[in-house]
């Protein structure tokens, strides 16, 4: 795994952890014991539905201790003029002739169609470290690439509203 995490990042996880532990196994570890009292096993939608939810949050849960486990922690800090974590750049794409803004995030909270993309992904990887006005080589793949100019960066704060991804 090794994602590259911030320390704010496994604070969040290790909440989420703590809140599927204390609060939400309670609940399924209920939700089971109430629909296995409702008869036969075999032909009891709800009882294999709760232990499918109940089987879903444990398998979270053991997720979230291996991300933490394996994390690269890195630091959000970077020059103000430079391109770092949680910056929102706008990017100009030559090839298109279009301009895009993303925002620079960890890969546990990436989300293209909010604008978030990964600092591991080819964009975020090209751009962190660069300034306005840098052109940059953005490789997709051995056979791919494309240039883009960074227009702006704003040193936006990380106010905990991006959500982690959910699998």
């Amino acid at each position: 795994m090794y994602d590259q995490l911030t320390q704010k990042d496994i604070d969040k996880m290790k909440k989420e952890i703590e809140y599927r532990k204390l609060v939400v196994r309670k609940e399924a570890i209920a939700a089971v014991k109430e629909a296995r009292e409702h008869g036969d096993l075999s032909e009891n939608f709800e009882y294999h539905a709760a232990k499918k939810d109940k089987n879903k949050n444990e398998s979270r849960i053991r997720y979230l201790e291996r991300m933490i486990k394996t994390a690269n922690v890195i630091s959000e800090e970077s020059p103000e003029d430079e391109v770092g974590l949680n910056n929102t750049v706008t990017l100009y794409f030559e090839e298109d002739d279009e301009t895009e803004t993303y925002k620079i995030v960890t890969t546990v909270r990436e989300n293209s169609l909010e604008g978030r993309i990964s600092n591991e992904s080819p964009i975020g990887k090209a751009v962190l470290g660069h300034k306005v006005g840098d052109r940059v080589h953005v490789q997709v793949n051995d056979k791919y690439g494309y240039d883009v100019i960074i227009k702006s960066i704003e040193n936006t704060v990380d106010d905990g509203t991006d959500r982690m991804r959910t699998f």
